[in-house]
């Protein structure tokens, strides 16, 4: 029985776990409900709000659901101890903004860990790292299939050896943060076709295409390329459901309607970790500070670009937001994950 099968799936759609709001329990609920797998983007999540999310989307369906969490080390969500580099502090001087850095940079991985085995969910899916086959067992243990992402088939391959039930293969084309973590992974990054083609060589595991996917056709071409399913994050930002800002979502809509450049760049300003974001003002302004080398890490620039997110997010400054999106953002639309849902789904049944 395939995975699709097991967790009662109708269409191979899982909606991309995204991070810092946008996964709304509505939207993941509509997804669900419509057939295909909701995930909640909980890596920022504290763990008490995480319980309440769980909770939320448990009411509102009795489908099958994810939870996403960004594995960092204790040190990584502890550490704040990298100097915030000249040209962020004076971006924050010349714009009156007060640099308020959290007193840790992260949430702690091991407490929404807990979460996830203290409430049990459907489906627990990772990126940013690896966890133990111990961590893998207890979830199992407690019901719940658990899913990783790679963005490199020896990523992949790890999953597979620890016991994992799937593996998310998430191409260079795909929105947001990069799921891998092997330097490899980063040094060329392999498109979708490629790494699911290289991936099914070295493993089995049931494989879930991410990355530029927009429509049935994609859909069809990455089952045929050896995908169970496919992941999709960037058309869904736009459904009503969407927890993003209204200035955010315009933009996008904006970019499908021809009156912006649908350019993306993946870029490790906004975090310290390299995401695909669209274009703007921030990324061509600091382009020549994009680098490895010299950037403080992921979560550490993540936390000192906060206050500029949030400023950027209540003025309606999409020129300093950080706008995820896959390179195929020009095909979004304006309408309900019903609506996206059964679009999808009966182009596929034709």
């Amino acid at each position: 029985m395939t995975l699709s099968n097991q967790l009662g799936m109708t269409c191979p759609i899982v909606q991309a776990p995204m991070a810092g709001g946008a996964t709304t329990p509505e939207l993941i609920a509509a997804v669900s409900n419509a057939g295909g797998l909701g995930s909640l983007g909980a890596g920022m999540t504290a763990p008490k709000l995480l319980i309440e999310q769980i909770d939320s989307i448990k009411a509102l369906t009795d489908r099958a659901f994810a939870v996403n969490l960004m594995v960092l080390s204790e040190t990584e969500w502890t550490t704040l101890d990298a100097p915030i580099p000249e040209w962020l502090s004076a971006y924050y001087a010349n714009n009156a903004l007060e640099i308020a850095l959290p007193a840790q940079p992260a949430q702690s991985f091991s407490a929404q860990f807990q979460v996830l085995l203290d409430n049990p969910v459907p489906v627990a899916s990772f990126t940013f790292g690896i966890i133990s086959r111990e961590q893998v067992d207890a979830l199992h243990n407690v019901g719940t299939k658990v899913i990783g992402t790679a963005n490199h088939p020896l990523e992949a391959q790890a999953w597979a050896d620890i016991g994992a039930d799937a593996v998310c293969a998430q191409g260079v084309e795909a929105g947001g943060h990069r799921g891998g973590w092997l330097a490899i992974s980063e040094a060329d990054p392999l498109g979708l076709l490629t790494l699911l083609d290289q991936t099914k060589r070295v493993t089995d595991i049931p494989l879930i295409a991410a990355g530029g996917i927009m429509t049935s056709r994609a859909i069809t071409a990455a089952q045929i390329a050896g995908a169970e399913m496919v992941q999709m994050g960037t058309a869904f930002l736009t459904t009503h459901e969407s927890g993003i800002s209204p200035a955010y979502k315009d933009t996008l809509l904006k970019v499908a309607n021809g009156d912006r450049a649908a350019t993306t760049r993946l870029t490790r300003l906004f975090s310290g970790k390299p995401a695909r974001a669209l274009d703007n003002d921030y990324l061509r302004t600091y382009q020549t500070f994009d680098n490895q080398d010299t950037l403080p890490p992921y979560p550490q620039l993540n936390a000192m670009t906060r206050t500029m997110r949030a400023n950027a997010g209540k003025q309606g400054d999409v020129e300093h937001l950080s706008m995820w999106a896959g390179q195929g953002v020009s095909l979004v639309r304006s309408e309900s994950v019903a609506e996206l849902m059964a679009r999808l789904t009966s182009e596929l049944a034709d």
